[in-house]
């Protein structure tokens, strides 16, 4: 608990108090090419010199940003980093210069998915592809960081195998069928591919920005315009690698259009429900582009929002972020069909925001 005096502190305080600050600039750490295996196993470069200062696991995570610290941390401590000729620790501090090894791949063996009786709530099916309706909670396919036990349980690829005859295999034997991919804690609309054909014809849509993907979100705050276009590239924060930054110059492009469906002022504050329709789709997307505007996603405290939205004795929480694929329309690949798919909002985000109106004083 925090001391007498700080008890009205919130993440939702200390996130308006980092707002309009400015990001320490990451240090020009060149990123390096190691895909060319030697015959050894063993890659060798050179540490450059803005690598002065830095911990060794810092650096390698900025110098392959392609992977993760923790997988970084687990090379080094399983003694497959070296540094001039010798083991090191995680923290052992770089001058620059220094002769580096990494002996093994940097990035895990990759995983086989297995079938998995996990129901599926499918909204449209036919011989090429099928549309799914992804619940809050469940991953889209295995990550990395655990066990092949840990990491290849209860995702939508597990339940796929299990609901499906065939997947196309263009996303590879850890990603069978999948063209797009939602968060872990979104849910709503995802469409696979049952065929190679009809894999490569939607990723080309959703490539040249032919499919139309429209999100519902509760966000805090007040939004101040009914319509708002939010053009801000999105790449990966290289102090907390779990999240995305719109303050990166290096950034992929994005563009998400935002829409006042509603506007609520409560005894829980004021909020604003909205449509969001993406012409991208980058990790994190909407998250990091409504936080850029100052409203975060309710639910979303990776992003800013508090964990608890009013008193501790009746406040309400969120276990997962209010953000859910709500309609996603597209040409059939092969049957040229015009294809318009909704979702309803899940029971939980209905019930939460019925709470919110309960305590209704007013539309701002």
């Amino acid at each position: 608990m925090l001391p007498k005096g700080q008890r009205r502190r919130s993440v939702k305080a200390e996130y308006r108090a980092t707002r309009g600050v400015e990001e320490a600039a990451p240090l020009p750490v060149p990123v390096l090419d190691i895909e060319d295996e030697a015959e050894d196993g063993i890659r060798t470069f050179t540490a450059d010199v803005a690598a002065a200062g830095l911990r060794l696991d810092q650096y390698l995570a900025q110098a392959i940003p392609d992977i993760s610290r923790a997988r970084v941390q687990m090379l080094i401590e399983n003694e497959q980093v070296r540094v001039d000729g010798q083991t090191a620790k995680p923290k052992h501090k770089l001058h620059g210069g220094e002769s580096i090894e990494i002996e093994g791949a940097p990035h895990p063996p990759p995983l086989h998915a297995i079938p998995e009786d996990i129901p599926l709530d499918v909204l449209y099916e036919d011989e090429h592809l099928a549309v799914i309706n992804k619940p809050a909670g469940m991953m889209v396919h295995a990550g990395s960081g655990a066990s092949e036990d840990a990491r290849n349980r209860g995702t939508l690829v597990n339940a796929l195998l299990f609901h499906f005859a065939k997947l196309s295999d263009v996303g590879g034997e850890l990603r069978p069928g999948i063209v797009h991919r939602l968060d872990k804690q979104t849910s709503g609309i995802i469409v696979v591919a049952k065929d190679d054909s009809t894999h490569r014809k939607l990723g080309e849509m959703f490539s040249q920005r032919k499919v139309a993907k429209t999100y519902i979100a509760l966000v805090h705050g007040d939004v101040a315009k009914d319509e708002t276009t939010v053009s801000l590239p999105i790449s990966r924060d290289l102090v907390r690698r779990i999240r995305m930054t719109t303050r990166r110059a290096d950034g992929r492009s994005a563009v998400s259009h935002v829409r006042v469906v509603e506007r609520i002022t409560s005894d829980y504050g004021r909020f604003t429900l909205v449509e969001v329709r993406i012409e991208t789709g980058r990790t994190h997307q909407i998250r990091v582009h409504m936080q850029s505007l100052g409203h975060p996603v309710v639910g979303d405290s990776l992003y800013g929002a508090p964990h608890r939205i009013g008193g501790a004795e009746t406040g309400l929480s969120l276990e997962r972020n209010f953000l859910h694929a709500a309609y996603l329309a597209f040409t059939h690949p092969q049957s040229r069909k015009a294809m318009d798919i909704q979702a309803p909002l899940p029971p939980e985000l209905e019930e939460f925001l019925a709470a919110i109106r309960a305590g209704f004083h007013g539309v701002g």
